[in-house]
Formats: C-alpha cells, sequence, structure tokens
C-alpha cells in the first residue's frame, strides 16, 4: 500500500519540481533587470575577498546555502551585512558566483572552472537549494570537457595551487593528477613493457644503455606546477607503470626552470630573499629525491650544476651526499669543467671547493673497492668500473690537480690528501703529476724544504717520460735530492735499454752457400739492429754533452757570486758545493758508468750488484 502511495505522489513530486524551476527562473530573470536597472535598492552588503559587493538577499538565499543559513540564524532579522573572509578564489570567485545566482551569462573554461567549483562548494551551490545550481553545472564541466585532456588537467591543477584546503576536500587535486598520469602512460614509450622481455629489470638494462629517454610532447607543461603537485604527478606516474629512469628529462625541464636565477657558476653567493631562497631550497631536495637510481640516466653536467646549486642553497647533508655519491658513479664521463666548484667562501679558503672532489672520489674508490670485493652491488644496479674508465678519471684528476694547484690558498695538506687519491697503479706515466707539482711550486714560492719534499714525495721518478725528465733535470723549484733521483732512473733506464739491446743481438750467422737465397733478411735485420745501436750510442753521447755542459756553467756561476754559506770554511773542511755544481758532479759519477761507445766500464760480472749498491747508497 506504502508503494503504491509512492508511485502515485512521484509524478506529481516532478511535476511541482518542474513548475518551481520555471517560477525560479522567471523570479531570476527579473531580479536581473532589477539590477541593472536600478529600479529596486540593494539590501545586503557582502564582503569577501577584501571586496565589497551592493547585492539583493533573495537571488543569494535562493541559491547559496551558505548565506541562507547566515541570514536564518542571524539575530539581526534585518541582515545588511555578510562577511566572506575565506572564499576561495577571493573576489573574483564571488563575482562569478553571484552572477550565476543573478542569472546573469558568462563563459565556463579550464582557466576559472576550479575556483567555480570551490567556490561552488564553499557557499554550498548545491541541488538541495536550486536544482541545475553551481555544484552540478562545474562538476558536469569537469567530467565531460575539462578533465578529457593532459593539459585541461595540468590547468586546473595549476589554478588549485591557490585553492587549498577546498580543491582537496572537493578531490579536484586528486582527480586532476590521476587524469594526468593516465594520458602520460598511454602516450609514453616509456610506460608499457617491451616485447619478449624478462620482466622489468630486463627492460632497464637493455633500455637504458642503448637508448636515452626523450622528452615527451607534455613535460614542459608539468613545469608550470608546485614542487608538492609535481612530486605527486611523477609518482602516481610511476605507480601506473612509467620508468623511473625515464624521469630524467621531466625532472630536468623542471630543475632549469624553477632553480633560475641562482648564480651556480660565479665566485660569491648571490643574494636573494629569504624566501625564495627556501622556496628552491625545498625544490631541490624534491627534484633530489625523485632522481632515478640506475645509472648513466642523468648527465654528470646536469648532478654537478644540481650539486653546485645544493651547496649554494645550503641544502641537507643527505642531499649533497647523495649528488656526490651519484656523480661518483658516473666520474668516468665528467669533464673538468663538472668539478671546477666554487666554494663560495671569503674566510681565506681555495677558490674552488676542494672538498667536495676529495669526497666524490673517495666515493669512486670505495666503490670499485666494494664492487671488486662482491662482483656485483645490486643496491646500486652497477658493475666494477672498466680499466679505461678508470684511467679517464685519473686524467681528469691530475687536470682538476693542475687547475687547483695556482691557488694561493691551497694547503699543502690538501694538496697532498687529493693527489694521494689518484690510483697509482693506473698512471703510465708521472707526466701530469708532474705537471701539477710543478705548477703548485711555481705558486707556493715561500714553501719550505721540508713541505717541498712532502709535495714531491706523490710522484714516482721512474714513470716520467724523457722530456719530463728533461725538464726536471733543470728545474730549480725541485728538492736537490728529487733531481738527483730523476738522473739516476734517467741512467739506469739508459743503461737497461742498451744492456737488453746487446743482450738481444744474436750470434753472426754461418756464412752461407752461394745458393742460398736467404742472405737479404738475415742483413737487413743486421743493418737495422746496427742503427737502433747507433742512435742509442748518440743518445748517451748527447746526454753527458748535456752534463758537461751544466757542470761548466754551474763554474763559472759558482766563481762569480758569493760562497754558498756564508762564514770561513775550517782548513780541514771543504765548502760545500752549489746547487747546480752538486748535482753535475753527482750526474759525472752517474755517467761514468757508461762510456761513449755504449760498453759498460766494468765486467759482465758485477754489473748488476754495483748497481743496486749504489741505488741504495744515494737515495
Amino acid at each position: 500500500m506504502v508503494d503504491l502511495d509512492l508511485e502515485q505522489t512521484a509524478p506529481s513530486s516532478a511535476a511541482n519540481m518542474s513548475k518551481k524551476k520555471e517560477l525560479l527562473s522567471t523570479a531570476m530573470k527579473r531580479t536581473s533587470e532589477w539590477i541593472f536597472s536600478q529600479e529596486i535598492p540593494s539590501d545586503v552588503t557582502v564582503t569577501a575577498g577584501g571586496t565589497s559587493f551592493s547585492l539583493h538577499k533573495f537571488p543569494l538565499v535562493s541559491k547559496c546555502g551558505y548565506i541562507r543559513k547566515l541570514v536564518s540564524e542571524s539575530s539581526d532579522a534585518d541582515l545588511s551585512e555578510v562577511e566572506l573572509p575565506d572564499v576561495p578564489g577571493g573576489a573574483e570567485a564571488f563575482e562569478l558566483a553571484a552572477k550565476f545566482c543573478y542569472g546573469i551569462n558568462f563563459e565556463i573554461s579550464t582557466e576559472n572552472i576550479a575556483m567555480l567549483r570551490c567556490v561552488a562548494e564553499y557557499l554550498e551551490m548545491t541541488e538541495d537549494y536550486a536544482i541545475g545550481n553551481l555544484v552540478g553545472r562545474t562538476e558536469s564541466y569537469l567530467n565531460e570537457v575539462a578533465l578529457k585532456s593532459l593539459a585541461g588537467a595540468v590547468t586546473i591543477l595549476h589554478s588549485s595551487e591557490n585553492l587549498l584546503p577546498t580543491a582537496e576536500k572537493v578531490k579536484l587535486v586528486s582527480r586532476c593528477i590521476d587524469t594526468i598520469a593516465f594520458v602520460a602512460c598511454k602516450d609514453s614509450q616509456f610506460a608499457a613493457p617491451m616485447r619478449g622481455d624478462g620482466g622489468p629489470n630486463d627492460l632497464v638494462s637493455a633500455t637504458v644503455p642503448n637508448s636515452k629517454p626523450i622528452v615527451d610532447w607534455w613535460a614542459e607543461d608539468l613545469t608550470i606546477l608546485r614542487v608538492d603537485f609535481f612530486q605527486r604527478v611523477l609518482i602516481a606516474m610511476v605507480a601506473r607503470g612509467f620508468k623511473q629512469y625515464a624521469l630524467g628529462p621531466i625532472l630536468m625541464l623542471y630543475a632549469q626552470k624553477s632553480l633560475r636565477g641562482l648564480d651556480i657558476f660565479g665566485k660569491g653567493r648571490k643574494k636573494i630573499e629569504p624566501r625564495q631562497e627556501h622556496e628552491k631550497r625545498v625544490v631541490l631536495e624534491t627534484i633530489v629525491s625523485l632522481l632515478p637510481r640506475e645509472k648513466n640516466t642523468m648527465s654528470v653536467s646536469f648532478l654537478s650544476m644540481l650539486l653546485r646549486a645544493a651547496i649554494c642553497l645550503e641544502t641537507t647533508v643527505a642531499c649533497r651526499l647523495d649528488l656526490e655519491k651519484r656523480m661518483a658513479l658516473q666520474l668516468g664521463q665528467a669533464v673538468l669543467d663538472d668539478l671546477l666548484i666554487p666554494s663560495y667562501s671569503f674566510t681565506g679558503d681555495p677558490l674552488f671547493d676542494v672538498d667536495t672532489v676529495q669526497r666524490i672520489m673517495m666515493n669512486f674508490i670505495e666503490l670499485e673497492m666494494d664492487v671488486n670485493r662482491v662482483g656485483y652491488n645490486a643496491d646500486e644496479d652497477h658493475v666494477a668500473p672498466s680499466p679505461s674508465e678508470i684511467e679517464r678519471v685519473t686524467k681528469l684528476m691530475e687536470n682538476f690537480l693542475a687547475e687547483i694547484a695556482s691557488d694561493r690558498n691551497l694547503s699543502v695538506s690538501k694538496f697532498i690528501s687529493l693527489a694521494e687519491l689518484i690510483p697509482e697503479q693506473s698512471r703510465i706515466t708521472e707526466d701530469g703529476m708532474y705537471r701539477a707539482i710543478d705548477i703548485y711550486l711555481k705558486a707556493h714560492p715561500a714553501l719550505s724544504d721540508m713541505e717541498r719534499k712532502k709535495v714531491c714525495s706523490v710522484m714516482d721518478c721512474q714513470k716520467l717520460s724523457r722530456e719530463a725528465c728533461a725538464h726536471a733535470a733543470q728545474n730549480d723549484r725541485l728538492p736537490v735530492q728529487i733531481v738527483v733521483q730523476v738522473l739516476y732512473y734517467e741512467q739506469q733506464r739508459l743503461r737497461e735499454v742498451m744492456d737488453t739491446n746487446l743482450s738481444e743481438t744474436p750470434a753472426l750467422p754461418v756464412k752461407p752457400a752461394p745458393t742460398s737465397i736467404d742472405i737479404h733478411p738475415v742483413t737487413d735485420e743486421l743493418s737495422t739492429l746496427k742503427r737502433e745501436n747507433q742512435d742509442l750510442k748518440l743518445e748517451l753521447i748527447k746526454m753527458k754533452m748535456r752534463l758537461k755542459e751544466m757542470e761548466r756553467l754551474s763554474e763559472k756561476s759558482s766563481a762569480a757570486s758569493s760562497p754558498f754559506r756564508t762564514g770561513r770554511a775550517s782548513p780541514m773542511e771543504k765548502p760545500p758545493l752549489p746547487r747546480r755544481s752538486f748535482i753535475s758532479s753527482v750526474s759525472k759519477k752517474l755517467g761514468r758508468f757508461i762510456r761513449p761507445d755504449g760498453i759498460s766500464s766494468q765486467s759482465s760480472k758485477g754489473r748488476t750488484k754495483p748497481n743496486k749498491d749504489r741505488r741504495h747508497s744515494i737515495s
């Protein structure tokens, strides 16, 4: 019986609602005409967002549940002022809502739909107070138009940044994020797994080295978002299957735009407003937390740029250490400019941040040692550096050491500690290290003899090239002991080359028969050996001539200059030799073991042992 009554009353209720809607539409039309004709004075003043609006109660109360409650609950029967201090969207949003109440037409677009939806929620403009109210109208536009495209969802999400927490309450933010993630994964090549792969790990290992992620067409649109919304979008994309290593280009675009204005390449810290500095610090720390963990997904130059910004903005220690570890993973791809990080200090420290580069190099060495010990590091998802990569890092660090050596504020301890980190076994020659040492000694002429010896102790004189030995033998900035070692090792090297050639010379071949046809190859080999021996003899003669010339010049300079030490020498004591005379005398003693004809003056039986004794006595 009850169901029958409901069925009978349903048509009548629909008819009544239709009639009520028609009456309200007519009343709204009349109200709009009254406002523009200025025939009926306003009876309420609404203050929203700092702006006052002179309006009428009837159109507002008929559609706005919030204002209706204020009027009905007010103790003043003739309420004439209404305050809306925290209306979302401010005066602009309330003006559009008032126009809707008065029936004035305006255009709904993706630019104003967010604030219309939020102000409608705030004013409680639901279907309970009027059919076809603003909440229903905005929801229809969102579902049917605005959230159908990625650009529209990004625009609405960007507009929602100033409409919190109402935008979160109506789930406008979450719906926009879901739409962006869905469209991005649908259109991107890095969201779906490749055909025939064994799993996600296979896809990463197969894709990262061979192809670099490209920037999708929608990546530029995401750069307008606030960093917390941007972070939520990327997390939603990864949750939908977007590959994390492909986030690199998106993060690079966002960082370049959001960190613009920082002077990270200058020698001094550029002054910016505290609020802006805090915002950029939060942006940078968020970007670092979103960086892919896979190797070779970000360029070293971009990581270096982030590290410079982190030092400039004084981010957390964890953020800087994370960037240093990431740079160590790809240090073999770095260039010199990537390591020249300004120190941003005026307290007498070096111009460049040596401590940061030292930590990066230590991470690289520890990484190599850990991987070699366990074979594979699953946490970092990488293998041990190749020998060629280690050689590139060695050359890079030698160039960095030579670049910072001219800084007068670089202490001896920092120079030595950084030089000792360079792998000695991967240094084919010591020319790069010698160059850095020479630049440092030239830029620091006030060093004591002990300090110069410590600086030169990081160099192995036996691995210097012939050109470097020739330069070191005449370098007045080097300690005398280092010059003696250079001359000794050069003589020893020439002696070993001569002994090797003499031992490898074959015995004279037996005179072949007249019919032999192998005479030309044997004759060519003998002539080649003879030429090589002549070249070696010529080099030995040239070196002895240079040593004699150095001795002659040193004797002339010692005769024209004052004694090496002040005071008179005792009758039983000879005055010490000057520096060049001392070097020349040692060179002469070293050189008398080999005659210009290339044959040792000692017997072949005692050739090796005396050399070893001399080496210990000189050192």
